[in-house]
């Protein structure tokens, strides 16, 4: 059993920047990909970044390609996610998961997930 939990969030103005992290605990970390999501008010859950256990794979939604970057610490068991040049249409609530494997883009396939954290960026 892994347990993530998120922080971070708050309220930014567009062009502003953020960093979300997320800290693990339970299992041991390494083994485990872990991928970033969010999800607006009456829009489905959708991918935003992911990173493989050892940090050289990387992939991040069309979306914030250029703007967000995946990072983790695997010492301290902790993900973040750098965004930068923030769009209203960033808001929404973001989620920490984990894989017992490779990285993926799909929700379904990340086996632990943390509550979320809101990021609002206002116009």
């Amino acid at each position: 059993q892994v347990q993530v939990v998120e922080s971070g969030g708050g309220l930014v103005q567009a062009g502003g920047s953020m960093r979300l992290s997320c800290a693990a605990s339970g299992r041991t970390f390494s083994p485990y990909a872990m991928g970033w999501f969010r999800q607006a008010p009456e829009k489905e859950r959708e991918f935003v970044a992911a990173i493989g256990w050892s940090s050289r794979n990387t992939y991040y939604a069309d979306s914030v390609k250029g703007r967000f970057t995946i990072s983790r610490d695997n010492a301290k068991n902790t993900v973040n996610l750098q965004m930068n040049s923030l769009k209203p249409e960033d808001t929404a609530v973001y989620h920490c998961a984990a894989r017992k494997s490779a990285l993926a883009t799909i929700s379904a396939e990340y086996d632990y997930w943390g509550q979320g954290t809101q990021v609002t960026v206002s116009s």
